[in-house]
């Protein structure tokens, strides 16, 4: 950020006036969809609520669970794997609910298929037991039962398919190897980080750093052909060339959005069981497409080649991680513009509900309103992984 003021990047500039205007559209999204300022948290949770509907209640409420515990671990593993399967639809792809009649794309469908999929015990491994996800289960996924799940084919494409399942090959392989991580109360399971995070936990309260810093432990060997840095797999962490120092982690930009997008996720069902989650500032925003997009449609940041629009970047390009870090650093800029317009104290306006209220649906509207399909500004070749 601080080179992008000083007009040190090759890439980006960046207009700070146009944060005002910003916040004023934010804001008025925010009255819109929440008329009482009663934004709740971003998290994965709120894709699963259509309408008045909300469909993880209504399952969790006909489930049979032996213990509350039973029922959280339940719920680790169902946003666990529904954020991971989240990286970006396309425009074109949905998803069609027989049992309600939706018809739901993008985060939405893939929330709402990955919850049927749950539901169904297409990723248990105990017959009779469908509600949980197993280690087994998803090591043995490929593209073509995930596409089956997710309703992918021949008009209807989803791109990504096969990084989706390697990704789910490589979290049960992990889940596998790491017993003291997930299989703690019992066989290997994504919800075994309940107990963990529950047993880290200080005075029954837990830091939201220390969501974090435990997934990016858990998850750090899931993702395929990343950055590394002495022998360790970074994750979404990236180097850009005009980040320079004395050592060599000072080159890369830290970015961990889906990582912490679960982090997010994971805050209700640990306080539903009884753990409050404190620090949540220890949390960044979320450098994905929608509150990227926000940022360039309104004008606050502007690529210096104007033929952008029209290439196509892998996620590692320059472009696109300047873009992605430029995106945390105004969401930190922007949050205290729009809590003073919506007069709302910091403490009743952390970032988390900015996100939900906020930025990301601010960014889907502006979106819509200047390209024909609310796709994203630039054309980014992911693997599913990412974005």
């Amino acid at each position: 950020m601080a080179l992008a003021q000083r007009g040190a990047l090759d890439d980006w500039t960046v207009d700070l006036e146009r944060l005002a205007p910003t916040a004023e559209f934010v804001a008025g999204v925010i009255r819109e969809r929440y008329p009482r300022l009663d934004v709740p948290l971003h998290s994965r949770w709120r894709h699963f609520v259509f309408g008045q509907r909300d469909l993880w209640q209504e399952l969790l409420a006909h489930g049979r669970w032996p213990s509350a515990e039973a029922a959280t671990r339940a719920a680790f593993d169902l946003v666990i794997t529904s954020v991971l399967l989240d990286a970006g639809a396309g425009a074109g792809w949905r998803y069609r609910d027989a049992a309600t009649g939706l018809a739901a794309a993008r985060s939405e469908g893939l929330a709402l298929a990955s919850l049927r999929w749950f539901e169904s015990g297409g990723l248990s491994a105990i017959p009779g037991d469908p509600y949980r996800v197993d280690a087994a289960a998803l090591r043995r996924a490929d593209a073509h039962s995930l596409g089956r799940a997710l309703q992918a084919g021949d008009g209807n494409e989803l791109p990504g398919l096969e990084g989706r399942a390697a990704l789910l090959n490589r979290l049960g392989a992990v889940i596998e190897s790491r017993p003291d991580l997930y299989a703690g109360a019992d066989s290997p399971r994504p919800g075994g980080l309940f107990d963990v995070l529950r047993a880290r936990a200080v005075d029954r309260h837990l830091s939201a750093g220390a969501i974090l810093e435990t997934l990016l432990e858990a998850l750090g060997p899931i993702w395929h052909a990343r950055p590394t840095l002495g022998g360790v797999s970074l994750g979404d962490c990236w180097p850009h060339p005009a980040l320079t120092g004395n050592r060599p982690e000072h080159g890369y930009a830290a970015l961990h959005k889906l990582s912490q997008w679960l982090a997010y996720s994971l805050i209700e069902p640990l306080q539903n069981a009884g753990i409050p989650v404190t620090n949540m500032q220890q949390l960044t925003g979320l450098a994905e497409y929608r509150n990227g997009g926000l940022f360039v449609d309104m004008g606050v940041l502007v690529p210096r080649d104007p033929a952008a629009a029209s290439k196509r970047y892998s996620v590692a390009d320059p472009f696109i991680v300047g873009w992605r870090a430029l995106t945390v650093a105004l969401l930190d800029r922007l949050l205290p513009l729009v809590g003073e317009r919506l007069e709302l104290t910091p403490e009743e306006f952390p970032l988390a509900r900015l996100l939900e209220g906020g930025t990301w649906a601010a960014g889907r509207r502006i979106a819509h309103r200047r390209r024909a399909d609310g796709g994203p500004p630039f054309q980014v070749l992911s693997d599913g992984t990412v974005f």
